[in-house]
């Protein structure tokens, strides 16, 4: 004898609310994985009271022991020489129409490292930002 003569209760189950929950899980981890951009070279930056809230097309980091990498829209860091990083930026000119790219420079390294990087940037007509972490108060 069936459920359904004994009780005259169907029992079948829907999963229409159980597709409701995941489909909102999935819509709240995409969107906060795009504010999240863990930066895996740790770098010293220095402090400054004005921050930045734009995306950059590209970053380039210089570490406290003069290794430079580049990472794309993807967060990958690339370790790059400085042949290499000026070829990178010339092609990220060449594919986008308003290139903004941010430098993370360690606060410990030669001021003329940053110079050579920006130098680079002025060269092929990119917007360059030096990051910077906010001041503590």
């Amino acid at each position: 004898m069936s459920l359904k003569r004994k009780t005259g209760i169907n029992a079948s189950f829907s999963m229409a609310s159980m597709t409701d929950v995941i489909f909102l899980l999935l819509i709240f981890f995409m969107v906060t994985s795009t504010l999240v951009f863990p930066n895996a070279i740790k770098v010293l930056l220095p402090q400054s009271s004005n921050q930045v809230a734009e995306t950059p097309t590209a970053r380039i980091t210089i570490d406290a022991s003069l290794n430079y990498f580049i990472s794309y829209s993807d967060g990958k860091a690339v370790p790059v020489n400085i042949e290499e990083l000026n070829a990178a930026v010339r092609a990220i000119a060449a594919e986008n129409e308003m290139p903004f790219v941010a430098l993370y420079a360690d606060e410990t390294i030669p001021y003329g490292e940053v110079v050579k990087v920006l130098n680079i940037g002025v060269e092929n007509n990119i917007r360059m930002v030096l990051a910077t972490r906010p001041v503590n108060n």
